[in-house]
């Protein structure tokens, strides 16, 4: 029996209830919304509105449709138009009319607002357990690596040399603001609706700090107009899976690039590359491009709920209903992309070799400056010196260190014979040791940070 036809002389056309439903996807709220339902039977008692025995026959009730769904036992039927009418339609069968005492005072509002903040807080704490095991592989890779030299780039141009470890690291604290905002979500998002009834809240004079605290959430909503149709936490979430992914896809993409044979820094294990149907020499960070082309599909889940959300009017509003499905998706999306991730990073093999072999001294260019600043000559002198060098160098078709010292000497006076020093790449590393650098002492410190963050 449909929970709102008193009112009409007819049924739904079927094509309305196909566009209307949302069982589908919505029965995935079950436990949530069998939860809410037995904390709301406490709190009618509590209030005075049902007895004691009734409360305990609807929970009961409630118990075995629980073990129905997790057993996959419960059958959707016509006219279990979405998981609250599905669960109330089997809590009568099972107990008969005094199921029908259970939704006194609530609302469909109020309870979907209710199941879905249960469920979204989570499926954010899970997410953040995948991103922290991501993070863990970053750390235990690049901790291996503290010591092996390869360049670094702006623009996707040959930059100053960095460390294997500094590369790797720089995505474990984009994933660690990830995870703040995952946990950020979920503190905003652990306010219990249930209690707003429709919209003008509940008449019956239930306890809702106790409802909240009962079902784990924080705090109770502050007003019952705004908590019926407050979808900001799906919109919180979405966000943050959006960036994660956004972080995902730039590492991808540097795998894809030096995996690249031109490069050769890495290679895939071959569990995690795919091949070519005609090119039998192929070898492709397939699970890479993924990762690229699904953070599409994702931001796209952001966009299309914030257009929803933008013209409402206040109070609940049927286009809601299109928030569990982006949702769903997206983390489904992140369930499956996060361990493929984490696993070809545990198993990607570093080539220190070929990292070594693409440095060049001009990567030492900014070295030469810092030597110049040593010697007196105020740094945006010197980096002009440095750039007159670099061109004559080019000009003669000579590396930076087959410029004799009268050469170095025509163009500064500062030149010494010790300049040759500065032609190292491991002291270039070892000098940068302050906070957050790629010397390798800075890079320890910043691991040991890092696994004391996710300990």
């Amino acid at each position: 029996m449909s929970l709102w036809g008193g009112r009409f002389s007819e049924p739904s056309d079927e094509d309305l209830r196909a566009l209307n439903d949302s069982i589908d996807f919505d029965h995935v709220l079950y436990a949530e919304d069998i939860e809410g339902s037995i904390v709301y039977a406490h709190a009618l008692v509590d209030a005075g509105v049902i007895r004691q025995d009734e409360a305990e026959t609807i929970i009961a009730g409630l118990q075995r449709v629980m073990q129905e769904f997790d057993s996959d036992m419960f059958e959707i039927q016509e006219g279990d138009e979405d998981i609250h009418t599905a669960v109330e339609r089997r809590l009568t069968e099972i107990i008969g009319a005094v199921g029908g005492k259970l939704h006194t005072g609530r609302s469909r509002n109020d309870q979907v607002a209710t199941d879905f903040r249960l469920w979204s807080m989570r499926a954010a704490e899970n997410l953040a357990g995948d991103v922290r095991l991501l993070q863990a592989t970053l750390v235990s890779v690049a901790e291996a690596h503290v010591d092996t030299l390869m360049p670094g780039y702006t623009h996707l141009q040959p930059a100053q040399p960095i460390s294997a470890a500094h590369w790797l690291m720089s995505f474990f604290w984009m994933l660690e603001r990830d995870r703040d905002r995952l946990h950020s979500a979920r503190t905003r998002m652990a306010e219990c609706p249930l209690g707003s009834g429709a919209l003008a809240g509940n008449p019956f004079p239930i306890d809702r700090q106790q409802i909240a605290s009962d079902l784990g959430f924080d705090r109770p909503s502050a007003n019952s107009l705004d908590a019926v149709s407050d979808r900001d936490f799906v919109a919180d979430l979405l966000y943050s899976i959006s960036l994660c992914a956004i972080h995902l896809s730039r590492l991808a993409e540097d795998i894809l690039i030096y995996s690249n044979p031109v490069f050769g820094f890495v290679t895939l294990a071959d569990r995690y590359s795919t091949g070519s149907s005609l090119m039998p020499q192929k070898r492709n960070a397939d699970p890479m491009e993924l990762m690229r082309g699904k953070t599409g599909r994702l931001v796209g889940n952001l966009t299309g709920f914030l257009t929803t959300l933008k013209g409402l009017p206040s109070g609940y509003n049927k286009d809601l209903q299109e928030d569990k499905e982006a949702l769903f998706d997206s983390l489904e999306t992140m369930y499956r992309l996060l361990p493929v991730i984490t696993a070809t990073v545990s198993s990607l093999q570093i080539n220190a070799k070929a990292m070594a072999a693409a440095l060049t001294e001009d990567l030492l260019a900014t070295d030469l400056a810092d030597y110049l600043v040593r010697k007196g000559l105020p740094f945006r002198q010197a980096h002009h010196v440095v750039g007159e060098i670099v061109r004559l160098a080019a000009e003669r078709g000579l590396e930076l260190t087959q410029l004799d010292l009268p050469t170095l000497k025509s163009v500064s006076g500062s030149f010494e014979e010790d300049v040759a020093e500065v032609f190292d790449f491991r002291q270039s590393l070892a000098l940068r040791k302050s906070i957050g650098g790629t010397g390798p002492d800075a890079l320890r410190d910043q691991i040991a940070q890092a696994k004391e963050r996710i300990s």
